[in-house]
């Protein structure tokens, strides 16, 4: 394996990714990920309490301790965007020797709003803000968002386009007065696209919403087992590049796996067989621990050498068990980083395979019940089911997804064991100066 690293074509692989990952708008956008880490935990736990609390029948998903509990999920996670704008405008800007980068951050924030954000009206007149495309389903329009505000900025900053204020005047105040002109611009921008993406589609669609009705249509066509290998590989390949691959299936997997076992219930019901469905095999994209099958990753990392790897890995393994695996995506970090995004994607189409011929020698069984709350491993394969095999399963599937990490986690362990030896080498040095 390690000759296989050594190769020319690895070596331009991974410079070709550290190349990427020095760019000043890729750098901040891994800073970015790394920083989430506390609004991404904190968001996990929410949501692992609640399943739990259900599970064990200590409060039901519509009762208020419920709502009350998953409150921080609702402004963590499920805001998920916005703090990745906030964040990367703030870093974008740090890269790029801006003056004032927290301004940059609320300016992107004012953007991404107008173009995410849509106001919805309730039946009794209250005005509240549409969550859909907050989260992760936002998070690729915000990048765009980011590069444009910042780049608007920055121009006016460049060719001093902005209100003058006296040097008497208190720094804080020149920055707020500085800002109104960038901004403005910005908004007009981004509003007109918005307005004529709307007007566009008779209102069907806005920016962020358009931009996932594009990336869907093509995805659509893809529900048989070919198809749910590409459109799973697909997805992965999208997450390598920050982009939240799952989140942009789920849209259409979600009906088709509803469907699926609401035939089966029927079937059941009527004492006939069960029928596989390929959608059936999107479980295998994250069946050992969410997308990327990242629990046996955070598993082997727990004891790493490296100071790196062991603490991201011990804070992601009790999530991974719930398929929680943004603090491992986003801490090892996995995006931009070759050496973990080929077993990332190759371990799914592994996984699937194995859950496919499992289905096909009759070991597995097809969902008939339909279970959509977040679940440790097992749990939902056997609520689903009500089989003890489909529960082991996911335990079984460890194996094979431990197999494809092994190699990589070991290659990527020296590498930061040998960088992290250099940094405390180059830091007694400078104290001994």
């Amino acid at each position: 394996m390690e000759k296989l690293f050594e190769s020319q074509f690895m070596v331009k692989l991974q410079n070709f990714g550290q190349k990427l990952g020095s760019n000043k708008f890729l750098a901040a956008l891994q800073a970015t990920m790394m920083s989430l880490m506390g609004i991404i935990m904190v968001g996990a736990i929410s949501q692992i309490i609640c399943s739990v609390g259900t599970l064990f029948n200590l409060f039901t998903a519509d009762s208020k301790i419920y709502a009350i509990i998953y409150l921080p999920y609702q402004f963590t996670m499920n805001s998920l965007s916005l703090w990745v704008v906030a964040l990367f405008a703030f870093n974008y800007a740090k890269n790029l020797k801006m003056k004032s980068p927290i301004m940059n951050a609320i300016d992107a924030l004012v953007c991404f709003l107008l173009v995410a954000g849509t106001l919805i009206v309730t039946e009794v007149g209250i005005t509240g803000i549409d969550m859909t495309y907050l989260g992760a389903q936002g998070m690729f329009i915000g990048f765009l968002v980011v590069f444009v505000s910042v780049h608007i900025e920055k121009f006016c900053v460049d060719k001093n386009i902005r209100i003058k204020m006296p040097d008497v005047v208190p720094p804080f105040l020149q920055d707020g007065f500085s800002a109104i002109l960038p901004l403005l611009f910005s908004a007009i921008v981004f509003l007109a696209t918005s307005t004529a993406v709307s007007v566009g589609t008779g209102g069907t669609y806005n920016v962020a919403s358009g931009f996932m009705a594009l990336l869907g249509t093509p995805l659509n066509a893809l529900t048989s087992v070919p198809g749910m290998f590409i459109i799973c590989i697909f997805a992965a390949l999208l997450w390598c590049f920050g982009i939240h691959g799952t989140m942009i299936l789920v849209p259409i997997i979600m009906p088709l796996g509803i469907q699926a076992a609401v035939a089966n219930a029927s079937a059941h019901a009527a004492g006939q067989p069960l029928v596989f469905y390929p959608v059936a095999l999107f479980a295998g994209m994250a069946i050992a621990g969410g997308t990327g099958n990242t629990l046996p990753l955070a598993l082997m990392g727990i004891r790493s050498k490296s100071k790196q790897i062991s603490a991201v890995s011990k804070i992601s393994a009790v999530p991974g068990w719930f398929g929680i695996n943004e603090p491992l995506t986003f801490g090892m970090p996995i995006m931009y980083n070759p050496v973990l995004c080929i077993p990332y994607v190759l371990n799914i189409p592994v996984v699937m395979l194995c859950t496919y011929i499992g289905y096909k020698v009759g070991f597995l069984q097809p969902a008939w019940i339909s279970i959509s709350a977040l679940l440790p491993m097992g749990f939902g394969s056997y609520l689903s089911t009500l089989r003890w095999q489909n529960a082991i399963w996911d335990y079984l599937m460890l194996i094979p997804s431990a197999i494809v990490w092994y190699p990589f986690f070991k290659i990527y362990e020296k590498q930061l064991i040998a960088k992290e030896a250099a940094a405390l080498e180059e830091e007694a040095e400078s104290i001994a100066m």
